[in-house]
């Protein structure tokens, strides 16, 4: 499909017909990148999303533990934090 810029004060803006934005999913905020000279635009990324699957898949395969046997201390943690 081919469009125009639009002036939208000092910036420019392009029309984005609805049935593109229902098939993408947008809605509210976005996310937009430059790649190869084209304008991605895109639907956010959750953050840390599937972290809770791993998590629950690592403890199913025993690899949650610590590596370290024994938090190393440091002087600050004897000195100067306060244990309540």
């Amino acid at each position: 499909m081919k469009t125009t810029l639009v002036s939208i004060g000092n910036s420019r803006g392009v029309r984005i017909p609805k049935p593109f934005i229902e098939q993408c999913g947008l809605r509210g905020k976005i996310e937009m990148d430059i790649r190869d000279r084209m304008i991605l635009i895109y639907s956010p990324r959750h953050t840390r999303s599937g972290w809770g699957k791993a998590f629950q898949q690592m403890a199913r395969l025993g690899d949650d533990k610590l590596l370290d046997p024994q938090p190393i201390s440091t002087r600050w943690d004897d000195e100067d934090w306060q244990w309540k």
